[in-house]
């Protein structure tokens, strides 16, 4: 049977309705914020690329740095950035690290990873090979399984707004560890792990609002 995937907004209802029934943290926090955004976008090096640009800086930032690297790496394949130099890496407001990062990333493709059949893949192995690339740990393996792929029971125990928005929604003393809340969402929200993610970024995001006294 092929991996659930999470496409449209009757994915996110679908997985809502049973999380709803499994978990009253869940219910709650829909009744509260409603379905949050289906947040996909597209699958291969392009898309790697971004989640990789967007990591460690601010919406805006991310958003400037892509407008300018992806106007100097037009067309965005992994032959057009295997082909580029350092200055043109800077030139886009890249740094060393993630310089690196996308050389490996387009490297692995050259040499026959095809990141947009990870959807057909078994999900360690889909993993394992993302975090075989130097420079890709399981966070954002994990997002990459989520957003561009589209899986819908991966959950990204690592991110930091999940694991505060779980704390506040289960009222935990404190923030859980990546480990704590792999083993919360494995027991309470599979197999829509994802749609779990998705609402409690939703609702981090309200918390966010709320603090700042911003609307979402």
């Amino acid at each position: 049977m092929p991996p659930r995937l999470i496409n449209s907004e009757d994915d996110i209802k679908a997985g809502i309705k049973v999380l709803r029934r499994k978990c009253d943290v869940i219910r709650r926090i829909h009744d509260a914020i409603g379905d949050p955004p289906v947040r996909r976008t597209t699958p291969g090096f392009e898309g790697l690329a971004r989640i990789i640009i967007g990591q460690q800086v601010s919406v805006a930032s991310a958003n400037a740095i892509w407008t300018r690297f992806s106007a100097i790496a037009s067309p965005m394949t992994a032959t057009r950035v295997c082909a580029l130099t350092d200055a043109e890496f800077q030139a886009g407001g890249l740094s060393r690290p993630k310089i690196k990062t996308l050389r490996a990333i387009a490297s692995a493709a050259k040499a026959g990873l095809d990141l947009k059949t990870l959807n057909a893949t078994d999900e360690g192995e889909a993993r394992a090979a993302l975090t075989a690339i130097s420079g890709i740990g399981p966070w954002t393996a994990d997002i990459y399984l989520m957003f561009c792929v589209g899986r819908a029971d991966v959950f990204a125990t690592g991110d930091l707004a999940l694991q505060i928005a779980a704390q506040q929604a289960f009222e935990l003393p404190e923030r859980p560890t990546a480990e704590a809340l792999g083993k919360l969402a494995a027991d309470r929200w599979t197999p829509w792990r994802g749609v779990a993610a998705r609402l409690l970024w939703h609702y981090y995001a309200h918390i966010k609002a709320a603090k700042s006294g911003m609307p979402v």
